[in-house]
């Protein structure tokens, strides 16, 4: 049981985007989150990360020479002032038998976004 417990591990996914952003002109606005986990059975060639919001998903791709963080950027329309968002992070890992598909996700989070005056 005790094996088990160690290949099963704990991960979570963190927030790193600030909540307030002044709005761009184009659109486009990143956010970033860091994977946090202490498991050795998952394959880190399998990692499958991206924003939800509402029913779109949009890619992220790691932050070059930074460990364990992502990014991505994301549309905001010109008219909207908060967005909610969550990371879902799948991935799969090796089992004592066959590999299995995992996943974690954050909370929600709301990115303001603020006029310039």
């Amino acid at each position: 049981m005790a094996a088990a417990a160690l290949l099963a591990g704990c991960s979570s996914v963190g927030n790193l985007t600030p909540s307030r952003y002044a709005r761009a002109e184009n659109g486009f606005y990143r956010v970033e989150a860091v994977w946090n986990s202490n498991s050795e059975a998952i394959r880190e060639d399998s990692f499958r990360p991206e924003v939800v919001v509402g029913l779109k998903t949009y890619p992220m791709q790691r932050v070059p020479l930074v460990q364990d963080r992502w990014e991505a950027y994301i549309p905001v329309a010109p008219g909207e002032t908060e967005i909610v968002y969550h990371f879902r992070f799948d991935y799969v890992e090796n089992g004592f038998y066959h590999a299995k598909q995992g996943s974690a996700d954050s909370p929600d989070y709301t990115l303001k976004i603020i006029d310039k005056k």
